[in-house]
C-alpha cells in the first residue's frame, strides 16, 4: 500500500513563492487523494482477479495509472522544492543541461514554456531518457501520457490549478516563474545520478 510522504519543510517554508495555505491543501488534500485512489484501485484489482471478473480492467488500469502517477509526481515535486532553492545547478547536471539544451537559459525557457502551455491540467518535466542517454523536457497531461517510456523524471513543475490558483489566480506564468526560486538542485542532481545508475 502507498502512503503519503511527510513534507521536508513546514507549510509556510516556501512563502512568498508558494503560500502555506496552498501547500497544506495541495499536500494534505490533493496528494492524499491520489494515494487513497491508488490504494483503492489496487484493492479493486485484487478483488477482480479473485473473482475472475476482469471485464472492467481497462478502466481500473487507467484509474491506477492516474492516481499512482499523481502520487509519484507529487512525491518528486515536494523534494524538488526547497526554501533554500533557486539559482542554477552545478557540476555534471549543469554540463548535461548545456550539452542537451545548449545553455541553462535555453533549458529554463523550454521547461517554463512546457509548464505554462500544458493544456488543461498537467506538468512540465525534466527527465532522463536512458536509450539516448540524454535529458529531455516533456509535458505530462493530467498525470501521465506524452512521456517517453522508460524516461525518469528528475525535476517536475506542477501546472494543475490547485497548485497555484488561490495565490496566482489564472496567471500560471507568474507561478511558474516563482517556482525557479525554489528548485532544489541537490535533489535534482541526486535523482539524475540514480536514474543514470
Amino acid at each position: 500500500m502507498y502512503t503519503l510522504p511527510d513534507l521536508p519543510y513546514d507549510f509556510g517554508a516556501l512563502e512568498p513563492a508558494m503560500s502555506g495555505q496552498i501547500l497544506e491543501l495541495h499536500h494534505d488534500k490533493h496528494h492524499a487523494a491520489y494515494v487513497k485512489g491508488a490504494n483503492d484501485t489496487l484493492e479493486q484489482l485484487a478483488e477482480a482477479r479473485a473473482a475472475g471478473a476482469l471485464g472492467g480492467l481497462v478502466g481500473l488500469e487507467k484509474t491506477l495509472a492516474f492516481n499512482l502517477s499523481g502520487h509519484v509526481l507529487h512525491s518528486i515535486f515536494w523534494t524538488n522544492l526547497s526554501p533554500d532553492g533557486g539559482d542554477k545547478p552545478a557540476g555534471d547536471l549543469a554540463d548535461l543541461i548545456d550539452r542537451d539544451f545548449g545553455s541553462f537559459d535555453a533549458f529554463k525557457a523550454q521547461l517554463t514554456t512546457a509548464t505554462q502551455s500544458v493544456q488543461g491540467s498537467g506538468w512540465g518535466v525534466l527527465a532522463w531518457e536512458p536509450l539516448g542517454e540524454r535529458l529531455v523536457v516533456t509535458q505530462v497531461y493530467d498525470h501521465h501520457g506524452n512521456v517517453g517510456i522508460g524516461s525518469t523524471p528528475v525535476l517536475v513543475f506542477d501546472a494543475w490549478e490547485h497548485a497555484y490558483y488561490l495565490q496566482y489566480k489564472n496567471v500560471r506564468p507568474d507561478y511558474v516563474t516563482r517556482l525557479w526560486d525554489l528548485v532544489n538542485w541537490d535533489d535534482v542532481t541526486a535523482r539524475l545520478a540514480a536514474a543514470r545508475a
